[in-house]
């Protein structure tokens, strides 16, 4: 009996030693400690870019959408997801295992994105960005979509006429520019999509799918514009052509509690 144990308890020792020792704990409380790291980001976005021109040795693995690369963080896959600001408060918020790491990087502003060349679409959004900074809408969409107490009151759809219907594309995962509430996509760009459907004079669809599809779509001809939280940069300038900015964003880390 003796042997037995004592064999029992040698084998549990050489268990413990290979299957049970505690995996060594990741800390991120900079970009800088990113280096080396498995990181998730979405595909076809600035964070995947950053990510891929500024971390050394970095393993980067892409997602169709930020929520999908929190859900691998949560589960372990993955050190740390880099994405834009408030999306990554949306996804944190709904998440206490998460948290985001205080330390922001990688300014950046959202535009509008337009088939290149069409001017006249370019003059009419433009137009209607000016007009809602002007006349105080622009404040009551942040008030909307972003209000200080946390409570989102989502505007009233408005009543869009005309013979001719603009395709609005967009990725409805990333809150609260466009995401999916009950059966309707909506959001800042959505309500922002249908103020520039109204002066423009014609009906709004809207176009959901991957972000990395949105420029090939809008080359294309499949969608008329791009409104998805879209960050003008010298890479996409070379595929289309960019409304003046309405919003200014950064990247930020989101890691495991």
């Amino acid at each position: 009996m003796k042997k037995i144990i004592a064999v029992l308890l040698t084998l549990l020792l050489v268990f413990c030693v290979t299957g049970c020792a505690k995996k060594e704990k990741v800390v991120i409380n900079r970009a800088d400690d990113l280096a080396g790291k498995k990181i998730g980001v979405q595909a076809g976005t600035t964070g995947e870019w950053w990510v891929t021109d500024n971390v050394k040795d970095a393993t980067v693995v892409s997602f169709k959408t930020g929520i999908d690369a929190a859900m691998d963080l949560m589960n372990g896959n993955i050190d740390a997801v880099v994405l834009d600001e408030l999306p990554a408060k949306e996804i944190v918020a709904k998440n206490r295992k998460l948290d985001i790491v205080k330390d922001k990087f990688a300014r950046e502003e959202y535009a509008i994105a337009i088939k290149k060349g069409n001017t006249e679409l370019v003059d009419s959004i433009n137009k209607t960005i000016e007009k809602i900074k002007s006349n105080g809408d622009y404040e009551y969409l942040v008030a909307s979509f972003m209000p200080i107490d946390g409570q989102v009151v989502i505007p009233t759809d408005l009543e869009l006429t005309g013979n001719k219907t603009l395709k609005l594309g967009t990725n409805a995962a990333f809150p609260p520019f466009e995401y999916v509430e009950g059966s309707k996509i909506v959001g800042f760009d959505i309500t922002m999509g249908q103020k520039i459907a109204q002066d423009a004079g014609t009906k709004l669809e809207v176009v959901d799918m991957a972000f990395d599809s949105l420029i090939p779509a809008l080359a294309s001809g499949a969608i008329d514009f791009i409104a998805a939280g879209m960050s003008v940069t010298e890479e996409r300038k070379k595929n289309v052509d960019f409304s003046v900015p309405y919003f200014e964003s950064e990247q930020v880390i989101i890691i495991r509690k």
